[in-house]
């Protein structure tokens, strides 16, 4: 029995032969905008696109763009939703799923770029999964929104005028009685 995942909210499948010619634009519709939104936690998605290039290379796939996004993004103190605009570029690998799994005495050695592989099977891979991945890394969760330093001050975390942070510690040393 082999677990599957949950469809994708933003689903754009491309033919690994022949690949595009030129680059795919992903542009997400209000549907798929409201599905990411529920699934990364945002209170909205008001706009995605990716425009993305495709190279056939020795053993992937390469995908090389930008995914430009504006969400409402809940501020990490408040709770509150806040505009942020993320511009991210794209880079990824899209290999061919390996056809003998390694076993657990097997040691796997990582280079820096096989972080950013996806594994695909068959013919065709998911790019707007891709898409959507990329914008899930590129939201900060910690963001602090426009109310977070009153959030805190009402909720007693911080005394009007008292400053944060390891600058402060020091430069409160400094004063003078």
């Amino acid at each position: 029995m082999s677990a599957s995942l949950p469809p994708s909210e933003l689903t754009r499948m491309v033919k690994t032969r022949p690949l595009p010619a030129g680059p795919v634009v992903i542009e997400a519709t209000e549907a798929e905008r409201t599905a990411l939104a529920a699934r990364f936690g945002l209170g909205a998605v008001e706009a995605l696109r990716a425009d993305i290039a495709l190279e056939q290379r020795p053993r992937a796939i390469r995908a090389t763009g930008r995914l430009v996004a504006a969400i409402q993004q809940p501020c990490a103190i408040s709770g509150e939703d806040f505009p942020v605009t993320i511009d991210e570029a794209v880079d990824l690998r899209f290999v061919e799923q390996h056809q003998r799994p390694a076993t657990d005495d097997e040691e796997i050695e990582l280079e820096a770029d096989d972080c950013d592989e996806i594994e695909f099977s068959g013919d065709m891979f998911d790019l707007g999964e891709a898409v959507a991945q990329t914008l899930g890394l590129a939201i900060d969760p910690y963001a602090e929104g426009p109310g977070a330093d009153a959030a805190r001050l009402a909720a007693g975390i911080v005394q009007e005028g008292e400053q944060l942070g390891p600058l402060a510690d020091l430069l409160s040393g400094l004063k003078k009685d």
